[in-house]
């Protein structure tokens, strides 16, 4: 009912697009999505090569998606063994694919399907008219089927870990794919050794000692990371592999490996990270297509052509669909896998599995629909959230000197006060220093008498209720709490953080002066500044010195030394004003730790801004 004007309509819904993992891809498109032409966006053109000795089919070629004069293109030995001439294939519309599946006659029956073989080149991409094209609009969508990045970032850090660790099952490396690197004559130096004894295979850039291994496995073994970050290393889940692809695994694999296969591992676990991004910059996908395109073909360059699955192989075609259906958040499996993890825990019954998930879902709601009337009711069998701590008298001057220089009612004073200065102080006009000193020591002073002169005068209509008491100053005795919630996000003091397995204490702020304070916890105070008329929570940390305790390498990472204290006078922040972190030990120098920032969370904020 349109309400404007008056009228009754239909109201129409659009699928927008479909996701799916890979196989379920290809039953629903009614395309292969095996064998010579498994990419359902190169179709025809899917670069593909078989490999004789490992009995697969290997997805390598994606220099075509170089500029025409990379160096890259004329490389052999390091690739296929050719120059690259060729120009990546031109995704198919969907009127295009219409009109290819309208004349197949597909025989139904599984007797009537072909296997993988010698012959698979002929094989026709598409098996059937799919029936999504009964929708009326489907064939104009540029998009149809959209590519699950949680299964490809799934799969691909099961190829790269499988290999590095060499996982039976897993790993792409063998005598096989050394044969195959004879038999397309490339790469030489990784091909078989024949002696008289016994066959060798050289190590390739990938390959890791046994000390290595454990080095890397004892990374993962000793990271103490946020509490909610992922579940557990130990029985690791689909849901769980983007923490490992985005941020760990670069990090566990610093003090190994070659170089060259370092930089392209890490290359592609940054790219992930961007392209699951909650905010895309349009302008920067451009040249994230471009530096993906360079990592895959340095991974070629230095990893055997059997480490190139069709998984990898789609990782070229993921920011052509940001371009075209936005962030990828919106559009993977996580949501629905988490999903089917509750209907599974619906199950108490095996004989009757829909049925215990009828009742436990009627059941769900009713409670749910309870609970939006029992708020203000306190839970039997939780534990309250809300533990005061003890209060004890606190460094209130700088405190409160923070508070007030950042709240907006109060910025107006300080241009005022450094005004007055300046005034009262002409020698030291151009001293910078000695101003901020200066009024860093008087202003709380100065802004009580300013205030209380308005509030007597005939301007008191002007200061609000909040800003009066703030110049009237805090209470010095305040609640201190080992714990604090607010956002989402969950700070711990450093005492609770050594006796627990998950750290909580790290922080990070941007300072006005546009440098990045990397910040560890020492021994935070949270607490709640009273002014009498309301609280403002404020947190005390220990900050890293930035000049001897900050470094950023090469590949974008801030190393800290959380030995280098500095910043002393400056302790006190907001909470609203601070980012979460959380730090890794570094293995290539000791002392110092990476570090990791912690991903924004969704929250539910039923209760306030801030929960204790």
């Amino acid at each position: 009912d349109d309400a404007h004007i008056g009228e009754y309509f239909t109201l129409r819904g659009v699928l927008l697009w479909i996701v799916n993992d890979f196989p379920t891809y290809g039953n629903l498109s009614s395309c292969v999505v095996k064998g010579y032409k498994a990419c359902p966006i190169c179709s025809d053109d899917t670069p593909s090569h078989r490999l004789k000795n490992g009995h697969k089919i290997c997805y390598i070629g994606h220099r075509k998606w170089l500029p025409i004069n990379h160096p890259y293109r004329r490389q052999r030995a390091a690739f296929n063994g050719k120059p690259e001439y060729g120009t990546p294939p031109e995704p198919l519309h969907g009127e295009e694919v219409l009109r290819i599946v309208e004349d197949i006659n597909y025989i139904w029956g599984s007797k009537n399907g072909g296997s993988v073989g010698e012959n698979d080149g002929d094989r026709v991409c598409w098996k059937k008219k799919s029936k999504f094209f009964d929708l009326e609009y489907w064939k104009y969508l540029h998009v149809r089927h959209v590519l699950d990045v949680m299964h490809i970032e799934k799969n691909v850090c099961d190829s790269i870990i499988g290999t590095l660790l060499e996982i039976p099952g897993k790993n792409k490396d063998g005598i096989a794919a050394r044969l195959d690197l004879l038999n397309m004559g490339v790469k030489t130096d990784l091909q078989p050794k024949y002696g008289e004894r016994r066959t060798r295979l050289p190590p390739g850039p990938w390959n890791l000692s046994r000390a290595e291994k454990r080095a890397v496995c004892n990374s993962f073994y000793g990271m103490k990371v946020p509490e909610g970050y992922y579940s557990r290393l130990l029985g690791l889940k689909s849901h769980d592999c983007h923490t490992l692809m985005q941020q760990l695994l670069p990090v566990a694999i610093r003090s190994v490996l070659e170089k060259p296969a370092r930089y392209a591992i890490t290359r592609l676990c940054f790219f992930f990270n961007a392209i699951c991004a909650k905010t895309v910059d349009v302008s920067k996908l451009d040249k994230l297509e471009e530096d993906v395109v360079v990592t895959l073909c340095l991974l070629e360059k230095y990893f055997p052509p059997s480490f190139f699955d069709i998984m990898v192989h789609l990782v070229v075609h993921l920011v052509r669909e940001v371009r075209l259906c936005g962030p990828v958040y919106f559009r993977w499996m996580y949501p629905f896998e988490r999903y089917m993890k509750v209907l599974k825990g619906y199950v108490q019954n095996r004989t009757r599995p829909e049925g215990c998930i009828a009742e436990r879902y009627i059941a769900e709601e009713a409670v749910e629909f309870c609970t939006e009337h029992l708020s203000d009711v306190s839970t039997v069998g939780v534990p309250s959230s809300q533990k005061m701590g003890v209060s004890k008298p606190l460094s209130g001057c700088t405190a409160h000197l923070y508070v007030l220089e950042n709240t907006e009612e109060v910025l107006p004073y300080i241009e005022e006060h450094m005004i007055h200065i300046k005034t009262t102080y002409p020698k030291f006009r151009k001293r910078t220093k000695w101003l901020q000193d200066k009024h860093n020591s008087t202003f709380i002073q100065w802004l009580h008498f300013k205030v209380q002169s308005e509030l007597n005068g005939e301007e008191h209509n002007g200061v609000s209720e909040n800003l009066r008491w703030l110049a009237a100053g805090p209470s010095m005795a305040v609640p201190s709490y080992r714990s604090y919630l607010i956002n989402g996000v969950k700070f711990n003091t450093k005492a609770k953080d050594d006796v627990r397995t998950v750290q909580n204490s790290g922080v990070y702020l941007l300072a006005h002066t546009m440098q990045v304070a990397s910040a560890k916890d020492k021994n935070p105070i949270v607490s709640n500044m009273g002014f009498y008329g309301f609280r403002i929570p404020v947190l005390r940390f220990d900050w890293i010195d930035n000049t001897s305790g900050l470094v950023v390498d090469e590949l974008g990472f801030a190393l800290v030394d959380l030995s280098e204290i500095g910043h002393r006078n400056y302790q006190f922040v907001m909470t609203s004003q601070v980012k979460q972190v959380f730090y890794v030990d570094n293995q290539m120098h000791r002392g110092w730790s990476v570090v990791l920032s912690m991903p924004n969370r969704e929250y539910n904020d039923a209760i306030g801004h801030d929960v204790l």
